[in-house]
Parts: structure tokens; sequence; C-alpha cells
């Protein structure tokens, strides 16, 4: 692998530790409002729910909800707003709504996206791909750094889902996504299910993806649905949040397990939401998996 080099001077790589949750559990799911009353009324099997902190800036019914919910579980702050990849600095404003909310609410992990959605005054409204090369790479880091300036806090960021690749990509994405980590000493939101999805859209081998990524950077996992869209003669996978997790996802997540360890993993669902019991449900199968790989690596170890 090369060994890449940069403009950026920043010297403030250090090692990212996982968080630690202080419980047993390490897996949640995302909190959406169709289920605010029932997580209250009856709190789920869950270790910890995960917000999208956009939603929280304006304060009102949502925030208060949060507050309840926050009594009784951890939260992560996964944010897709901050533009990360833009070429222009990270917007001041939506720092300081975001730095207000993990001061209220201290979430054990705060996150963002590997894409850009700014673009001077204008944002759109998605999380859209960057070209994997040195100029972005360098972009990306003074963006992070800032932002974690601003937050006194380590983010992770998350691989993304894409549908096109560029033909200027100088380094693989895992190249991209270790270089950030050492140069700017965030951690890694691991993505399964955009792993899965860029395998197949790209063609790209997601067991090599696992065992590339430096698994000491890791500190969280996603597992999402995604859907089959026909594209001519080819097919093309969408990862749209709104399906269970499928089998073959789920197969490369106890993949990652075995080869990355135990680490908090969500279950993501973001439109046609299920019923909470869904959710709760493949939460457990995801948890059926960390113990079943955890008890094998324990019985190998006491052979």
């Amino acid at each position: 692998m090369s060994k890449l080099a940069t403009s950026h001077d920043v010297s403030r790589a250090v090692p990212f530790c996982p968080p630690d949750l202080s419980i047993d559990d390490p897996v949640g799911i995302g909190l959406r409002s169709p289920h605010y009353q029932e997580i209250i009324d009856q709190p789920p099997h869950l270790g910890w729910l995960e917000v999208h902190p956009e939603n929280y800036f304006g304060g009102g019914m949502h925030r208060h909800y949060l507050k309840q919910i926050r009594q009784d579980f951890p939260i992560s702050m996964h944010g897709v707003g901050l533009s990360l990849g833009s070429d222009q600095p990270v917007d001041e404003q939506h720092l300081r709504q975001f730095k207000e909310l993990i001061d209220i609410f201290e979430p054990f992990v705060i996150s963002d996206h590997v894409s850009w959605s700014a673009s001077g005054n204008a944002h759109l409204n998605d999380l859209l791909p960057l070209p994997y090369t040195q100029e972005t790479l360098n972009r990306l880091c003074e963006n992070i750094d800032r932002t974690q300036s601003y937050f006194g806090r380590k983010i992770l960021v998350e691989n993304p889902s894409t549908y096109l690749a560029f033909n200027d990509n100088e380094m693989p994405e895992y190249e991209l996504l270790n270089a950030l980590c050492e140069k700017t000493g965030c951690g890694l939101l691991l993505d399964i299910n955009n792993i899965y999805v860029q395998s197949h859209n790209h063609g790209i081998d997601p067991i090599e993806y696992i065992d590339n990524v430096k698994h000491e950077n890791v500190g969280e996992m996603h597992l999402a649905g995604h859907i089959v869209k026909k594209a001519g003669e080819h097919t093309i996978l969408i990862d749209s949040h709104n399906q269970l997790v499928r089998n073959e996802v789920w197969d490369l997540y106890e993949y990652a397990v075995k080869r990355i360890g135990s680490i908090p993993t969500l279950i993501e669902w973001d439109q046609d939401f299920p019923p909470l019991e869904t959710l709760v449900e493949e939460a457990g199968r995801a948890r059926s998996i960390i113990e079943r790989v955890t008890a094998g690596k324990q019985s190998h170890e006491a052979g």
C-alpha cells in the first residue's frame, strides 16, 4: 500500500479508542419520532439510541421527547449536514447548533459522513460522493480537524454508499479512510451495508475492504436494508434504509465482528418506518451474532 503525502500539517494523530458504553449491550437503533412515546412508556431491550442532531436544532417537541428518552438510554449523534468533504470550511452556525446539543445530551459517540452536501450558500439534501484523491484527503482533514477542535471531541466518519466511481480516483476508499484516521485522530464508523452496496455497484471485494481497514480505528458499525434497481441490463443496489437487513449483509457483518470484535452496532431505518418491535428484533439478531462470535473466540482460546 502506498504511503500518502499530504500538505496537511496539523500533527495531532492519536490512537482512537472505541467508546465505552458503560453497559453490557452494544446494540442500538435509530430514534425516530413515530416511536418516541412507545420508547418512553415501555423502554425496549436496547443498549442505546442514535439521533440525527439536525432534527433537534430547533428545539420544540422533538427535543422535549429526547430529554425524556435520554434519561433511560445513552445516545449517539450521527450528523448528516457537516459536509466534511465540501471545498469550504464547515459552517460555523451548524457547528454551534451541533455543539449545543452535545453539551446538553452528552452523546457517547459523534459522527458524520465522508461526503459533501454544501456549496457556497446552497445546501443539498443528500450525501454526495467524493473523488478519492490527495486534494480530497487534505480537504477532509482540514474540516475534520476544525470540527473536532470546535467540539472538543473526537468524531467518527462513515464510509459512504455510492453509485458512481470517479475516473481520477488515486486510492481505494479504505486507504483514504485509514489516512483520515491517521492524520486527524478521528475514528471510523464502518457501515457494513454500504460496503456490500459498493461491492455490487463497483465490483470491489468486500472481504478485502474489511481486511484492509485498520481495525483499531473502528468505533461503531451500521447495518441497514437496501433495494435492488434495474439499470438497463444491469442492477444497482440503493442504500434505502427502508428494508430489513439482507442475509448477505448479515453474513458480512458476522465476518466483520470476527475480524474487528464486538463494536457498538446500530440498526438504521430512516423511512417507511416499521413497528418498533421489528427494529428491536433486528437489533436482537445483531446481538446474537456478537454473542456467538464472542463465545466462539472464548471457546477457541480456552481450548
